[in-house]
């Protein structure tokens, strides 16, 4: 299948740089299966398209400050680091920038006599395996010396807005901690917010669970291969990231009695929707697991666990937007695509919500 069916136009000012004033008033374009319309919506009215029974599935995983900038000694130049993957207490999987300088045995400064690291290992372009050195407790430390890791089209979209180049442009904005984070997230390890599920306020979910609509939970920690576009001119040749998950035997119980009962189970979210599909059999039922994903959803695949589909508006040429275009049909889905534009949706993180039932 070629990477093009799956490239679509879009003006950069529809790219969301910033959240809405508060969660629940994105918008909500709303696509119907069956008869190919569309209904356009605020996300505060997505109760009227669910019903009693439902049984919504969360990823509660919780993003970390991983963006650090440090300084490589003795006397180098400035070093970005962005924390992937932990291997074991204080060694990580790391992407660095400028990586052509960036050598096994450098030390990096991040915050003196606080943070520091030290190069152990190449993993591959731009990845290295660091060491660190804290004086304090490493998830507190990193709560001060880290930054919210905001996609790389967010932090460009603002600089663009600001005329400012990447070294004058705030890593962060004062909300961003809280706001690029859902407000059930609860398990540390990810670099990147399930973003389907920042539309979600406590009010809102109040009102869902007060009309008999059910939660569950899994956990998916996203990595930075999620923002990356396909490069392959076949989609099936794309060596797709892996990702780690965990399903407990609690959220596999409710989720295997809403499917027993013949409720619908809908996934908020690729990366929940990745999660289900790894752990169901083929009758579609889930099985309690934990271990490392690298699922690549593609259309002709079919799909065991999911009756309906809450996401975001991605980004062309990659692995979210296969996975909506096989779930949704990818004519139906391009075609929406290019209605949101004309109406002006927002598009991708900070974005607007599409449910596709």
């Amino acid at each position: 299948m070629d990477i093009s069916l799956f490239d679509y136009p879009l003006p950069e000012e529809l790219v969301a740089r910033h959240p809405t004033p508060e969660r629940d008033q994105s918008r909500l374009f709303v696509i119907d299966r069956t008869s190919g319309s569309f209904i356009h919506e605020h996300f505060s009215n997505i109760s009227k398209f669910l019903r009693r029974g439902d049984l919504l599935v969360l990823n509660d995983t919780k993003v970390i400050p991983a963006r650090l900038m440090g300084q490589r000694l003795p006397g180098g130049g400035k070093v970005e680091t962005l924390l992937l993957k932990e291997i074991e207490p204080l060694l990580w999987q790391v992407m660095v920038r400028p990586a052509k300088k960036i050598h096994t045995g450098d030390r990096i400064v991040f915050q003196p006599k606080l943070l520091e690291g030290e190069i152990t290992g190449y993993i591959a372009p731009g990845e290295r395996l660091m060491r660190f050195t804290c004086r304090e407790d490493w998830w507190e430390t990193l709560e001060k010396v880290g930054h919210t890791p905001l996609p790389p089209y967010i932090l460009k979209g603002r600089r663009d807005d600001l005329h400012t180049d990447l070294g004058h442009t705030p890593l962060e904005e004062s909300d961003d901690r809280v706001r690029y984070q859902t407000i059930y997230a609860r398990v540390l390890g990810s670099v990147a917010a399930p973003t389907a599920g920042l539309h979600f306020s406590e009010g809102i979910l109040d009102d869902l669970k007060s009309r008999g609509i059910e939660v569950a939970f899994v956990t998916l920690h996203i990595g930075a291969g999620t923002f990356k576009p396909v490069t392959t001119e076949r989609v099936e040749d794309h060596p797709m990231h892996w990702e780690t998950y965990q399903l407990s035997t609690e959220d596999t119980e409710k989720i295997n009695h809403a499917k027993m009962e013949g409720r619908r189970i809908i996934p908020v979210g690729t990366t929940s929707v990745r999660t289900l599909e790894t752990c169901a059999d083929m009758e579609g039922f889930v099985h309690p697991a934990s271990g490392e994903t690298n699922l690549l959803i593609i259309p002709g695949y079919r799909f065991k666990c999911a009756d309906a589909l809450l996401t975001n508006f991605h980004l062309p040429r990659t692995t979210l937007l296969m996975l909506v275009c096989a779930f949704g049909g990818r004519e139906l889905v391009l075609r929406a695509y290019e209605e949101a534009v004309r109406k002006c949706y927002r598009f991708y993180s900070f974005g607007d919500a599409m449910l596709i039932l």
